[in-house]
């Protein structure tokens, strides 16, 4: 479903990603650890074509994220093609990102009538069963600031699924939240993980990592320092910078 090849990234010196190389099959979970500006967020942002790798190769289903192959050279697509690409990667921030001035039900509508040319009627049925979905039956017409900071990320959740994408970003979905919050996010995530979809979360949740993952990656410097089962990279990590990490998060 994803496949990263080589890829690079910088912001102006800094070099953010160095020769990154991921794969995840469809119906896997992959997290990604490790310190802040290791550039996880970053590789999330390029999956999805937010930010613009400087080399290698980015693919989600098959298909070249925000780039085309013309004879040797890749060709940046035009920004509606690239729009096109991001309905079906669904994407959660850390900060929720709510339309303040909607209601819950207007903020899950938005994107399926107006970029999708969803019928109204049937975009509604589809936003109240994903609010009964993340537990928020009753919510739909409350407003953003109505709403407690595991309410709001599970309303992004249901947000992005109104899309119906092929493959769900997590950005550091708890990292917000107060931590009696975070539980309630984190069981709408294990439910979408258990009905197989495609996920790549940035996490410091080691617990959820070690339950739900498939791939646990740890990154460090821009690159990747170590992958694998999170039963072993988490319990016994092969190299001394995961570890290290670890036995600080832990």
């Amino acid at each position: 479903m994803v496949l990263a090849e080589n890829v690079h990234k910088s912001f102006g010196r800094t070099r953010v990603l160095e020769g990154i190389d991921l794969r995840v099959e469809p119906g896997q979970v992959m997290c990604l650890l490790g310190p802040s500006g290791s550039g996880k967020s970053t590789l999330l942002r390029c999956i999805n074509h937010l930010e613009k790798i400087d080399a290698g190769r980015l693919s989600v289903d098959g298909a070249l994220v925000g780039y085309e192959q013309r004879g040797d050279r890749l060709h940046e697509l035009r920004p509606r093609r690239i729009a096109r690409q991001r309905r079906d990667i669904g994407m959660v921030f850390q900060r929720f990102n709510l339309f303040p001035h909607m209601t819950v039900l207007d903020n899950i509508l938005e994107a399926p009538v107006k970029v999708n040319r969803v019928a109204r009627t049937a975009a509604v049925t589809h936003a109240r069963e994903l609010l009964a979905r993340v537990g928020l039956r009753d919510m739909e017409s409350r407003y953003p600031a109505q709403l407690s900071g595991g309410q709001q990320q599970r309303v992004a959740i249901a947000r992005a699924l109104a899309m119906r994408p092929k493959l769900m970003l997590f950005d550091e979905p708890t990292s917000a939240l107060d931590p009696e919050l975070v539980g309630e996010v984190l069981a709408v995530m294990k439910d979408l993980a258990a009905e197989g979809m495609t996920m790549i979360v940035v996490t410091h949740e080691i617990g959820f990592a070690r339950e739900v993952g498939d791939i646990a990656v740890f990154m460090d410097g821009g690159v990747v320092v170590e992958s694998g089962d999170p039963r072993e990279v988490l319990v016994r990590p092969r190299h001394e910078r995961t570890a290290a990490f670890l036995s600080k998060v832990l």
